[in-house]
């Protein structure tokens, strides 16, 4: 039996140390970027091994799906990626924390050469608290949710080159997101701890901050707002600005969404709170003449400039503190205003628009929580139902033994 003929394609290569190769020469279609043929070349074992990869190379450029050898490296493809987003400054902030342990690990690493083992090996290091920074020093652990946003992220990092047909599959797909706990309730002050925190903060330069965090502005909406915002005239508060922290930076934007821009009647302490305020930051201003700040934003400091969005976090720990209430965070004073709203009877749908959210649904399920005294008033109300219902039910017993001695005589 005759040997078959190599085709063209394939040549038999003989090397210098006697060894035989066969090296495969195949159209590879046409390059997306610069319009010009391309081709693959590349040295096999074995002339099967050769034929085989003909075969599919051939097949894969007849369908589209040919994807050429590639040096892209993992940490050029995070970076390309993170500059096609075009995202507010702390969303693209987030992402690149996400992309950041990929990145420090298998940055220099091609990323067709990346496996689901790769992943798999790196998820586990985060958790453990063993992976390493940029600078070699061991992470903190990392919990389940953060470790799951940064496959999330790299799958889509993956997922825009199999697109674009520079990677075959998407390996991040492939990964077991970490399972979740559940979450812990949102912690919320009591009627009696809010008057404990707005006592203390009466006597505070900035107690008006605490009363617009506990009237439910988030922590951008409080340092981005501008007297420009607030009405007094005509007792209205509009929240059109946010005031966030990016890489350590204050920054300002628009506000998170379109339902995040609202308008909102001041109660008659929040307006007292407000104009003394104003009153005290117009003296601060004459006192200080040119060296006065712009004076622009509602929360600021005596020199009246704007706060960053982390100072007021710690003001806020040290009002707390001095209340002698229990700890919580400054946006849980948000989920305050909404728990004690909805203890209240206000409906879910005015909570919803007075927080700023697109979903009443998420409103209840995210922002309204109970209390250990509202439950102590429906254990009362219940004691109350079925205490009533045990002396019906024995009215009526005995109103009946009474009639049926009165048929019997």
């Amino acid at each position: 039996m005759s040997r078959r003929q190599l085709p063209p394609q394939i040549e038999k290569i003989t090397l210098k140390s006697g060894a035989v190769r066969y090296q495969v020469t195949a159209e590879a279609g046409v390059d997306p970027e610069t319009g010009k043929r391309r081709q693959t070349r590349k040295r096999y074992r074995t002339e099967k091994e050769a034929r085989d990869a003909l075969a599919e190379t051939s097949t894969a450029v007849r369908r589209g799906t040919y994807v050429p050898n590639s040096a892209l490296t993992v940490d050029q493809a995070c970076s390309d990626w993170l500059a096609g987003k075009r995202v507010r400054g702390t969303t693209a902030m987030n992402y690149a924390n996400a992309l950041q342990p990929v990145r420090d690990r298998y940055g220099e690493e091609p990323v067709q050469k990346l496996s689901k083992r790769h992943l798999d090996d790196l998820v586990t290091d985060l958790l453990a608290g063993t992976a390493k920074k940029s600078n070699g020093r061991d992470r903190r652990p990392w919990a389940p949710e953060t470790v799951n946003a940064t496959l999330d992220r790299f799958e889509s990092v993956l997922d825009s080159l199999v697109a674009e047909g520079k990677l075959v599959r998407n390996v991040a797909s492939l990964v077991d997101r970490v399972p979740v706990k559940r979450k812990k309730r949102h912690n919320t002050f009591s009627e009696d701890e809010v008057r404990k925190v707005l006592a203390v903060a009466s006597k505070d330069r900035n107690g008006h901050a605490w009363h617009l965090a506990l009237s439910g502005l988030r922590r951008g909406e409080i340092g981005g707002l501008r007297w420009s915002d607030i009405n007094l005239e005509a007792g209205t508060l509009t929240i059109a600005n946010n005031r966030v922290s990016v890489n350590g930076k204050a920054e300002e934007y628009e506000t998170k969404s379109e339902d995040s821009d609202r308008t909102l009647p001041l109660t008659p302490t929040l307006k007292a709170e407000l104009k003394a305020a104003r009153k005290r930051q117009a003296a601060e201003k004459l006192a200080l003449g040119e060296a006065y700040g712009p004076g622009t934003h509602v929360v600021v400091d005596a020199a009246g400039c704007s706060y960053h969005p982390d100072t007021l976090t710690d003001y806020w720990e040290k009002i707390t503190k001095a209340a002698r209430v229990h700890r919580i965070r400054l946006h849980d004073a948000r989920h305050t205003c909404g728990t004690l709203m909805h203890l209240q009877g206000v409906p879910i749908a005015v909570i919803s628009e007075w927080l700023g959210h697109a979903d009443s649904a998420f409103t209840m399920r995210t922002y309204v929580h109970s209390q250990n005294d509202a439950l102590a008033t429906a254990a009362g109300t219940l004691e109350a139902v079925v205490t009533n219902r045990d002396k019906a039910g024995a009215a009526a017993s005995r109103r009946k033994r009474r009639r049926g001695r009165k048929s019997a005589g």
